[in-house]
């Protein structure tokens, strides 16, 4: 009977994919309220960059059109 019973601690329990999914969105709620601030800031915010980064076609202007 021992035997059984340590098989089936051995072998994880099969889920589905709607369970696993709420365990994940669970999981992702709690991570995201412990990293806010008390003031409901989160803290890691990635640097705002520039989207002016692509330089404009002068073409027309080196071509005299």
């Amino acid at each position: 009977m021992s035997n059984l019973e340590n098989n089936e601690q051995a072998a994880p329990k099969k889920v589905s994919l709607q369970e696993a999914m709420k365990q994940m969105l669970a999981n992702k709620k709690q991570g995201q309220a412990a990293g806010k601030t008390g003031n409901g800031l989160v803290k890691n915010t990635k640097a705002m960059k520039s989207q002016q980064t692509k330089k404009p076609n002068n073409q027309r202007r080196r071509t005299g059109v």
